[in-house]
């Protein structure tokens, strides 16, 4: 990681920042910038150049020229990103990731086009080269493309002093962070995990056995970033081994955990709004397909519901009063599902909702759908019959309003709970059935009940 100090400041401001930046550029500063660049940490940096001005982010591009350090990639967003790279030296950016981390150089390298690949990965030392290419080679957000390469494995019937006398003998080889140590037998097999802390604080014939943590937490090579995140917030891990065919090849920390924690819930938060990755410095194009899709199955689902609609033309024309009213149902429905929905996604995530409590809780937010729609119904029952004058109007309304309620604490559980069961993200498609859900609903149900007993 990078080890800089940001200038003059204890706690770094972007917006102080890019303003300082922005009047270097327009003054051709350079001997200033030189000094932003040379004591600011690689992810102030990255901020500094994602709020430029596009034209002064060339500029300050093309000032670091060859000394651009491709840590700064990894803290950029995907889509600028890109637009960077594509004004950069791709063997001078080679020649400077010496110093990158496995897994952030395996980040940097899956995004770039393929002969911007080829190209990377043939100007790097061979031993580098290999590892990227085998943690090219794993699953797409699995402990694979997370993990580092450098990791403290020691034989297991070692005792304290002869693990310090190791790492103090081996400093250069010692990775730039650790915070365990790994008990291993000849095979490579994984037998126990030493706090460094608790390393350092035992006497030096106490053997590693004894001091060793009592249990063993093993990240499988192609485990899903989400579990093992799930994995580290569970156990309270700061690290941990990853193994393939029982066999130790890389350890993940908790530094990279807490990155793959932001990225899903940044995922999720997007995918419940129909848009399927930040796309803030995308052209304008890019942006409108991407969200297009999404835009037209709302308007598919729309549809259906103005298709229940029409099917009640008649008593609309007849009770002018339900055309002002019948909105209110379905945005009711629609804002209490999306809660109770919320609430499921994240426990779903987190796996606190599971099969085994799936019926309790479906019953539970069932049954506050319809309290809530009970406390609602009163309030605009009473708003209805003082404004239309009309009791059944106000009973009618508020007859649906627990109805769409009801139904809405359950297919806002449930629905989750069915996408998960076919191995479809929760996140991604149920807001679009819960919302025509509940409008059908809302609207089946108000004028359902006014066709009954209004007309």
């Amino acid at each position: 990681m990078n080890e800089k100090q940001n200038i003059n400041k204890d706690t770094f401001s972007t917006k102080n920042y890019v303003e300082e930046i922005s009047n270097y550029l327009e003054n051709y500063q350079n001997s200033k910038i030189d000094n932003f660049l040379n004591n600011t940490h690689n992810a102030d940096i990255a901020d500094v150049i994602q709020n430029l001005d596009p034209v002064l982010r060339l500029s300050l591009i093309n000032i670091i020229g060859n000394k651009f350090d491709p840590e700064i990639l990894t803290y950029l967003n995907d889509s600028l990103r890109e637009e960077i790279v594509e004004t950069l030296d791709i063997k001078q950016l080679a020649n400077n990731a010496k110093e990158l981390d496995i897994d952030d150089a395996v980040d940097l390298v899956e995004d770039l086009e393929k002969e911007d690949q080829d190209t990377f990965l043939e100007n790097l030392e061979e031993k580098e080269r290999t590892l990227i290419e085998e943690g090219l080679n794993y699953p797409e957000d699995s402990a694979g493309r997370l993990m580092q390469r450098q990791f403290i494995a020691l034989d297991q019937f070692w005792n304290v002093g002869q693990a310090i006398d190791f790492l103090r003998n081996n400093k250069k080889n010692l990775p730039e962070d650790f915070y365990d140590i790994y008990l291993i037998n000849p095979k490579k097999q994984v037998f126990g995990v030493v706090p460094l802390g608790r390393l350092m604080g035992s006497k030096r014939d106490v053997s590693l056995n004894k001091i060793k943590n009592k249990e063993l937490r093993l990240i499988e090579v192609n485990m899903d970033q989400e579990e093992v995140a799930y994995l580290f917030s569970k156990y309270g891990l700061v690290s941990a081994p990853v193994i393939d065919n029982n066999k130790i090849i890389g350890s993940i920390t908790v530094d990279d955990v807490v990155e793959v924690i932001e990225e899903e819930r940044e995922e999720d938060i997007l995918k419940l709004g129909g848009v399927g990755h930040t796309d803030i410095y995308n052209s304008v194009i890019d942006t409108t397909k991407s969200r297009l899709s999404w835009l037209i199955v709302n308007l598919m689902t729309a549809i259906v519901a103005s298709i229940v609609i029409g099917l009640f033309e008649a008593a609309i024309e007849k009770v002018v009063a339900l055309a002002i009213l019948m909105p209110i149902v379905a945005s009711m429905g629609a804002n209490a599902g999306t809660q109770t929905l919320t609430v499921a996604v994240r426990a779903l995530a987190v796996k606190e909702l599971t099969p085994s409590n799936a019926l309790k809780i479906i019953t539970k937010e069932t049954f506050i759908g319809g309290i809530n729609g009970i406390i609602f119904a009163i309030i605009i029952s009473l708003l209805s019959i003082y404004w239309f004058q009309d009791f059944m109007l106000g009973l009618i309304i508020g007859s649906a309003m627990v109805l769409n309620l009801i139904i809405a604490g359950f297919a806002g559980t449930i629905i989750p709970l069915a996408l998960d069961k076919m191995k479809i993200d929760p996140a991604l498609a149920s807001a679009v059935i819960l919302t025509t859900i509940t409008d059908v609903f809302g609207f089946l149900s108000f004028l359902g009940l006014a066709t009954l007993f209004l007309i």
